[in-house]
């Protein structure tokens, strides 16, 4: 069964409305979305490869995650391998932002640490 992605124009949990920004939080959201685009902006990776960086997740999920993504249009899957798309890279660059946020919201609010 191949993995339905959260798409733009679409109603996705949490939202009707089928806002872009509401289906990409919603993909976002999805357990293990962020460390597999994290690991794949670092170098790409196969399968086997990419489960060993996600510290041995399932590969039901990693098969689901990737199939969500590609669906996506922010990764693909050439010669064996997974990469970001020019779409997944751009979608890697807009969180930095966030990324320095996260790092003053955790030295300002004592926790955690900053990263």
């Amino acid at each position: 069964m191949e993995a339905r992605a959260p798409r733009p124009g679409t109603p996705v949990r949490g939202s009707e409305s089928g806002r872009p920004v509401m289906a990409v939080l919603d993909l976002l959201g999805r357990r293990w979305t962020m460390r597999i685009l994290w690991e794949l902006s670092q170098a790409p990776a196969g399968f086997r490869e990419l489960q060993r960086r996600c510290e041995r997740m399932s590969s039901s999920v990693l098969s689901t995650r990737l199939d969500e993504l590609t669906g996506s249009r922010l990764v693909t899957s050439h010669d064996g391998g997974y990469r970001l798309t020019r779409l997944g890279e751009d979608l890697v660059e807009a969180l930095v932002p966030l990324n320095a946020w996260s790092r003053r919201w955790a030295r300002e609010a004592g926790g955690g640490t900053a990263e």
